[in-house]
């Protein structure tokens, strides 16, 4: 019950704090979210992408 209590007073009793902690949970999980995907999408895809394989095609002077 403790728990419940502590969060009740620190979260959800003020809705400005409440809004502003839901507002900062949802960036970081879209942040979060975006990051593992690329992540993924690049391992998934790796050597196939303009970033792999630019080398070919673009000469350095």
């Amino acid at each position: 019950m403790s728990f419940a209590n502590t969060a009740y007073n620190t979260i959800f009793k003020r809705n400005s704090v409440f809004v502003t902690t839901t507002f900062l949970g949802a960036f970081a999980f879209g942040m979060g979210f975006d990051l593992a995907v690329t992540s993924f999408w690049d391992r998934w895809n790796r050597g196939k992408q303009w970033k792999d394989i630019r080398h070919r095609y673009i000469q350095e002077e």
